[in-house]
């Protein structure tokens, strides 16, 4: 990591992320640190709120995870200098609002690829072999038969299935070599990953209604459609084959959920697992709910120790190498680097 000149004041850093203790030993040397783990406060802050604070207590840098920074927040803030997310995405952070008042901008990518790619094998593990329903069945008290179970609770293998990875980026990348560990055929869809790069990864690139045709579980790991529409609306659910199977660890958006509620229904498709929804927590109707042959998970996919640590190393090299005058690894808005260095 790259040093503070030792005639520089120390900066003064605001991170509200949960940061690993190594992570926060690589700050606290060249930045002098106010940590407060949302996780641990259960505090979410409002941004012009937030703004003013940092103004106030004259913050050059802040760090959040869960925080939003809109344009009050910079707004109010005009010593701020750097903005830190660990996330991947962006949607928390009006990033045009910092470049238009010379705020860099930092992120995390890639930090919980490994964990939302096991998570995924780990939602088709359950729905092909059932778990939730086996675990019921044992914790309810119907296990009466010592051979029942064993054909009613009856599942199937991974291994030969056909695998279809809708996205291709770090997390698809990697449900795709895991599949492919498990003996399963993997297809794929991006059409921002040209099919060479899907074929060195194990991958046969087909269209996406090709890939519903003939995968036996779906798993979506695509961007939000700039169009905002579903990937899987009412007329592509209905090209997947009988008995299907579909993972959402990725967006809301990316699936028409009472589509999907009706195919499970009326019996078309074999099961659904979904850790991501249109609100925190899950509303109460919601069309998914009740379903047997469903698992749902309060959007965890990328909740480990691991990422927390991924996340804190990154942000820590970036920080470190800000302040000393290097440029961001993740930097989200190049422009503003150029005009600071200009």
């Amino acid at each position: 990591m790259s040093r503070l000149p030792t005639d520089r004041p120390r900066p003064r850093l605001l991170l509200l992320a949960p940061f690993s203790p190594a992570g926060l030993a690589r700050v606290e040397p060249f930045a002098a640190v106010v940590y407060e783990n949302c996780w641990e406060t259960g505090r979410i802050q409002d941004p012009e709120e937030l703004g003013k604070r940092l103004a106030a207590e004259r913050f050059d840098a802040v760090v959040v995870e869960t925080d939003f920074l809109f344009d009050e927040t910079f707004a109010a803030a005009p010593g701020l200098r750097l903005a830190g997310i660990c996330r991947a995405a962006l949607n928390q952070i009006d990033v045009e609002a910092a470049t238009a008042r010379g705020v860099v901008v930092v992120n995390t990518p890639g930090r919980n690829a490994l964990a939302v790619a096991e998570m995924t094998i780990g939602l088709m593990l359950a729905l092909a072999r059932r778990i939730p329903e086996s675990d019921r069945y044992v914790r309810e008290g119907r296990w009466d038969s010592p051979t029942w179970p064993y054909r009613s609770l009856r599942g199937r293998e991974l291994a030969g299935m056909n695998a279809g990875v809708v996205g291709l980026g770090a997390i698809g990348l990697r449900v795709a070599t895991l599949c492919l560990a498990l003996g399963m055929n993997v297809l794929s869809h991006d059409p921002f990953v040209p099919d060479a790069a899907a074929r060195s990864a194990g991958a046969e690139p087909v269209s996406l209604e090709d890939l519903l045709r003939r995968s036996d579980i779906v798993t979506l790991h695509a961007a939000v459609p700039a169009n905002g529409k579903p990937v899987l609306d009412a007329t592509r659910i209905a090209l997947l084959k009988p008995g299907a199977l579909v993972v959402n660890t990725a967006s809301p958006t990316l699936v028409d959920y009472r589509a999907l509620s009706a195919a499970l229904r009326e019996g078309r498709l074999g099961g659904a697992a979904v850790d991501v929804f249109e609100t925190h927590p899950i509303e109460p109707g919601h069309p998914l709910l009740g379903l047997e042959n469903v698992v749902l998970t309060p959007h965890v996919g990328g909740a480990t120790g691991e990422t927390v640590e991924r996340h804190s190393d990154m942000m820590a090299e970036d920080l470190g190498r800000f302040f000393a005058g290097s440029k961001p690894v993740h930097l989200v808005n190049p422009a503003v680097w150029d005009h600071r260095r200009a």
